[in-house]
C-alpha cells in the first residue's frame, strides 16, 4: 500500500469512523438479500420505506416463495423496474427454502447462481453478514475510486479487482461505507463540493474544483 493510499485511508477513518454500518433495514440474512435486490435503481431510502410494510406482510421466506407475482409486483412498485425485481425475489427465494433450507448462502459462486443475484448483491451479503472481507462496487464507489485514481475502469467488476489490489483487506468492506457517505454528502457526481472535501490534495480528478 502506498502512502498516499494509506493517507486516504487514515482521512477517511478519522472522517466517518471504522464502524461496520448497513443502510438497509433488516433483520435477518434473508431480508437483506432482498432488500439488496429491490435497492437495484432505487435509493436505500425509499427501499427502508417499503420493506418495513413488506416484511411485515411476508414475514417468512416460504411466503416470499410462494407469492402471487402480481400482487407482489405492486407491494415494491415504487422501488422501480418491479416486474423484474418481483420475479427474481420469488424465484430466489424459492431456491433458498428449496435448496439452502432456508439458509443464504455464503460464496460468492452459491449467491451469484441466486435469481437477481450479480457480484455487487453477493459482496454485500458476504461482507454485512459473513464479514468475509470484499468490496461492493456501486455508482459511489465507481465514481469516487477513479477520481481518487484507484482505478480508471467502468465495469463493476474491473473495478473491484483493482481496488483488491490497491486496499488492504480490512478496508474493504469499510471503504464501500466510508465511501456511500462521501459520495452522498462531499463528492457528488454532479457539483461535488472540493472547497469543503478533506481529500482534495489527495485527488486526481480532473473536473476538480479549486
Amino acid at each position: 500500500m502506498t502512502k498516499r493510499t494509506a493517507e486516504i485511508l487514515k482521512r477517511l477513518d478519522e472522517t466517518y469512523g471504522t464502524e461496520y454500518i448497513c443502510y438497509l433495514n433488516h433483520e435477518t440474512p434473508w431480508q437483506l438479500l432482498i432488500a439488496v435486490i429491490l435497492s437495484a435503481q432505487c435509493t436505500d431510502a425509499r427501499v427502508n420505506i417499503v420493506t418495513e410494510t413488506l416484511f411485515k406482510k411476508y414475514d417468512t421466506l416460504e411466503k416470499f416463495a410462494n407469492a402471487d407475482l402480481a400482487e407482489l409486483e405492486e407491494d415494491i412498485r415504487s422501488t422501480g423496474f418491479y416486474h423484474n425485481k418481483a420475479k427474481n425475489i420469488i424465484s430466489c427465494a424459492r431456491t433458498l427454502v428449496q435448496e439452502y433450507h432456508g439458509e443464504v448462502p455464503s460464496t460468492l459462486e452459491e449467491l451469484t447462481s441466486l435469481a437477481g443475484v450479480g457480484r455487487k448483491t453477493a459482496n454485500v451479503i458476504r461482507g454485512n453478514i459473513y464479514h468475509d472481507p470484499s468490496i461492493v462496487v456501486d455508482t459511489h464507489v465507481k465514481r469516487i475510486s477513479k477520481r481518487l485514481g484507484f482505478t480508471k475502469e467502468d465495469d463493476p467488476v474491473k473495478v473491484e479487482y483493482d481496488l483488491m489490489k490497491v486496499l488492504p483487506k480490512d478496508h474493504w468492506i469499510l471503504y464501500n461505507i466510508q465511501i456511500i457517505t462521501f459520495g452522498r454528502n462531499i463528492c457528488f457526481a454532479r457539483g461535488p463540493k472540493c472547497s469543503e472535501c478533506f481529500l482534495q490534495d489527495l485527488c486526481k480528478a480532473e473536473d476538480k474544483r479549486k
